[in-house]
């Protein structure tokens, strides 16, 4: 460093500003005898602008070129200027610190300063308080300051890319450094920051090119913190709507609704991704469609790049009636990939017509380990006491002394209508085809199939829509099938004769594999009429069934099961079983399956059976070689169960 730098004038050995006064040399320290007239050098904060600075201030500042007119220094990240030759007193090198004063702001925004020597100084601290602007609303070309919380770091092989999110929106910014070095390194997910710089256009959207980033501190810090979160409340409130048909049931659900609807409208205003596992059939479907479409709607809404929908919400199917280790272990993995190479914050899990039970609980613990918040809107049979702990929320109907006919797809068709009401018309029909696909004998089934009808959906149109969404299910296996479910469900389909075409060609092709597995099956189907009155039948739908074709053992038994209510007319049971699982339905009989795995467990605990489903349809598995047991001692539970002839079986559960 140069014998003219700052560096014993009123700085620290660090080169940060001394906090205190510093007298001048050979002036007695006695402040109280007589005024303090140094002069005073200020220490600009780095988000500092040229609305900060004023002609004939002193500065700190570091040079940061040097020419061979003179040098050029910055007083803060968007504050630089020259020193000509003629104004130096001594060389520089890049990096060196001096103290500069402000000669002149020309008209072009150029700036010159001249190189000052005070005897003796003090240094005053400068922090920008810029005009802030918000997110929404930011127009190509202006020079703004945006106040917000850092949602995601992504090093491209450019620039930085820094996610900021205030309450209104999500705007990136890119910050370079040099090619593929991160900026500011320090600035973390999660600091709340000012950010400078200029509004431009970048492949279909807005992003802020940066000119400085801080992040604030201290009692700023928290000041911007608190403002930021009362103000993602506000912004969270969900929409003031009724449900789509007048139903007692509902009404203590709908608050669970909101209460759920204003957590995933804030996870978006935050910036959090969400990615979404519901049950494979007509009734997941019919919950997990409306809701995507409203939070990707959501997304776009509040984030400057029009992909980000693609990258902060993902819908995957599930197999099983619960969430299994093997899907956890894929939804982690993908959330923490997510993280590692775009720098995003970890998502929030939302299951859908799946996740209420014990079986869940050792999936949910394995997500406790990073933190991930977890909802669950599910008609199923639920354990308050085993998931509640693991929950950031849950809507069910049994914790309003309701059950399983209210489905899933109902819920969420409101749910979503909650985090955008524009969507209402729109998904008219869609809780009859919940309903229908599910069985539900819900009282509100008819006001669902009136209103159905209103926007134009017959009550065969909706049978061969669930049958449609059943088969398309079945092939699509683990992948998303965005576009095929949305035409085949007509929501978020932009052609109505692509989906009618669509709906004729998958439930016709069903209907043909169904009669075809149920010929198959027929003369194998064991029967015996069981104490209580109810009929009791079972097949050994590995044996006699197709396999590795539609419909998968779980609807196979579900079908075969609406055939024989259809024909006797009285209580029926029916058990589909194959190596290691069986899969069960009951009209008229309180089956009460989550306790009978329970106690199946104690009974033969050595057969590790677990699985679960509602009172009267579910399916288990266990180990393959004390099937027989397993078997029998269900059939003896079976045959003590209570007569009601007012349950029926429902979901169809899908366990190929």
């Amino acid at each position: 460093m140069s014998e003219h730098t700052a560096g014993d004038s009123g700085m620290r050995d660090d080169s940060s500003p001394e906090p205190d006064a510093v007298r001048a040399e050979g002036k007695p320290d006695n402040r109280d005898a007589e005024p303090d007239n140094r002069d005073v050098v200020h220490d600009l904060a780095p988000d500092c602008t040229l609305e900060d600075v004023h002609t004939d201030a002193l500065y700190h500042a570091a040079v940061n070129g040097v020419v061979e007119y003179g040098i050029f220094v910055d007083v803060s990240d968007a504050v630089s200027g020259l020193v000509h030759e003629s104004n130096l007193e001594g060389e520089y090198a890049v990096g060196d610190r001096l103290i500069v004063r402000l000669v002149e702001v020309k008209e072009n925004g150029d700036v010159a300063f001249e190189e000052a020597s005070p005897g003796g100084y003090t240094t005053e601290t400068v922090e920008h308080e810029p005009t802030i602007s918000r997110v929404r609303g930011l127009v190509p070309g202006d020079e703004v300051t945006v106040e917000g919380e850092v949602v995601q770091t992504k090093q491209t092989g450019g620039p930085t890319i820094f996610g900021v999110a205030d309450a209104s929106g999500v705007v990136s910014c890119a910050a370079f450094e040099e090619a593929g070095v991160r900026a500011y390194p320090a600035v973390e997910v999660g600091d709340m920051v000012h950010v400078s710089g200029t509004v431009e256009t970048r492949e279909g959207g807005l992003q802020l090119e940066v000119d400085s980033l801080t992040a604030l501190s201290g009692d700023r810090a928290e000041e911007a913190r608190t403002a930021f979160e009362a103000a993602l409340d506000e912004r969270a409130e969900p929409a003031d709507v009724d449900p789509l048909v007048e139903w007692e049931a509902f009404e203590s659900i709908h608050d669970d609704l909101r209460d759920l609807a204003r957590l995933l409208r804030r996870t978006v205003l935050a910036g959090r991704p969400i990615r979404v596992r519901h049950h494979a059939d007509g009734d997941g479907m019919c919950a997990a469609i409306p809701v995507q479409l409203a939070l990707e709607r959501l997304v776009r809404d509040v984030h400057e790049d029009p992909d980000a929908s693609q990258h902060l919400f993902k819908r995957l199917p599930s197999k099983a009636p619960y969430y299994e280790m093997e899907d956890v272990t894929r939804d982690l993995n993908f959330a923490l990939e997510g993280r590692a190479r775009h720098g995003r914050k970890l998502p929030l899990l939302l299951m859908l017509d799946n996740g209420s039970t014990e079986e869940d609980v050792p999936a949910y613990e394995n997500l406790t380990h990073y933190d991930i918040p977890i909802a669950v809107v599910d008609h199923h049979h639920p354990d308050p006491e085993a998931v509640a702990p693991l929950l950031d929320a849950h809507v069910n109907p049994y914790l309003h002394d309701e059950d399983y006919r209210v489905t899933t797809g109902m819920m969420c068709v409101e749910l979503a209508r909650l985090i955008d009401p524009s969507l209402s018309e729109e998904l008219e029909h869609v809780p009859a085809v919940a309903g229908l696909s599910d069985r539900s004998k819900a009282e509100a089934m008819d006001d669902y199939v009136e209103l159905a009808a209103d926007a134009g959906y017959g009550k065969d149109d909706l049978l061969d829509i669930g049958e449609a969404l059943d088969y398309a299910a079945h092939w699509l296996r683990y992948s998303e099938g965005k576009t095929l479910v949305n035409d085949a469900l007509n929501v978020g389909c932009d052609d109505p004769a692509r989906h009618e075409e669509l709906v004729e060609f998958l439930s016709e092709r069903a209907e043909r594999d169904v009669d075809r597995q149920l010929e198959a099956v027929d003369e194998h189907v064991e029967h015996e009429r069981l104490a209580s009155g109810a009929h009791l039948y079972r097949i050994d739908v590995d044996e006699y069934a197709h396999r590795f074709t539609y419909p998968a053992p779980g609807k196979t038994t579900g079908e075969l099961h609406d055939t024989r209510v259809r024909e006797t007319g009285d209580p029926v049971i029916t058990i589909g079983y194959g190596p290691d699982f069986a899969v069960l339905r009951s009209d008229g009989v309180r089956l009460d399956i989550p306790t009978m795995v329970t106690e199946l467990n104690e009974e033969l605990p050595e057969a590790g059976v677990s699985g679960g489903g509602h009172l009267v349809v579910g399916s288990i598995k266990f180990v393959k070689g004390r099937r027989e047991a397993v078997i029998d001692a269900l059939v003896g539970k079976m045959a003590e169960a209570e007569i009601d002839e007012t349950l029926s079986s429902t979901a169809v559960i899908d366990d190929d």
